[in-house]
């Protein structure tokens, strides 16, 4: 078989893939620009998901061979509530990139009025490369699901090359305690159990150098959010 050529089931991988990430562009499009919608309408998390990053931020600047604090990225910025809630507070030039275009548009005009020095790319995860060597933190946050196994981890290798030398990749995410990876078909994402994560990151090259769990979170969050979107599977923002 000719190389360029691709069998029929490698065409029904790229048709199911495509249509993963094309059901949830269409299901974000419908989510109005607010933290509430953000946050899946748990915008009463935002400021102690805000506090925990900054508090992990912190730890990690106590260590031997920290980054530095010139450069960041907001991987899968939304709104830009990272950015402004904490990220531009640690960081002269702050980086977003978000898939959907409106929600970028808002982000733009909420950092206006604010000191915000950094560049906008309007891009999925999956097909973003940044800067080689630029950034200090590649902050990530609630956004992997978004991605399949392998996309992730060419996000991730592309990532590495973003780095400067000492710069990290900070990756928040919620996991399963099942064991399992489930599915959620209403924004057509996954959430994965740790082990597969850090499987997905060994593949990508890379090591974990500190976990931390997200502290005062609601114990029953994830069980919430998920309710929650079933719950509201044609929600519209005029």
């Amino acid at each position: 078989m000719d190389s360029d050529t691709k069998s029929g089931f490698d065409n029904e991988v790229d048709s199911k893939e495509s249509a993963f990430y094309l059901d949830a562009a269409k299901y974000w499009e419908q989510v109005p620009p607010t933290v509430d919608g953000m946050l899946g309408g748990l915008s009463s998390i935002s400021d102690i998901d805000l506090k925990g990053s900054q508090r992990f931020l912190n730890s990690i600047y106590q260590l031997v061979e920290c980054p530095g604090k010139e450069r960041a990225l907001d991987g899968g910025a939304g709104i830009g509530r990272i950015t402004q809630g904490f990220l531009m507070k640690n960081f002269p030039v702050v980086d977003l990139v978000e898939q959907d275009r409106h929600f970028l548009e808002e982000g733009k005009k909420s950092l206006k009025p604010t000191n915000h020095r950094g560049q906008f790319f309007n891009i999925g995860l999956q097909k973003f490369t940044p800067e080689n060597c630029v950034y200090d933190i590649m902050w990530v946050q609630w956004v992997l699901g978004h991605l399949t196994d392998e996309d992730l981890i060419s996000f991730l290798r592309r990532c590495k090359l973003g780095l400067k030398p000492r710069g990290l990749i900070v990756l928040k995410e919620n996991l399963t305690s099942s064991g399992e990876v489930e599915m959620d078909n209403t924004d057509s994402s996954v959430t994965r159990p740790h082990a597969l994560v850090v499987e997905l990151i060994k593949k990508a090259g890379l090591r974990i150098i500190k976990e931390q769990k997200q502290q005062r979170f609601p114990s029953d969050l994830y069980e919430r959010k998920k309710k929650r979107n079933t719950a509201t599977p044609n929600l519209k923002h005029s």
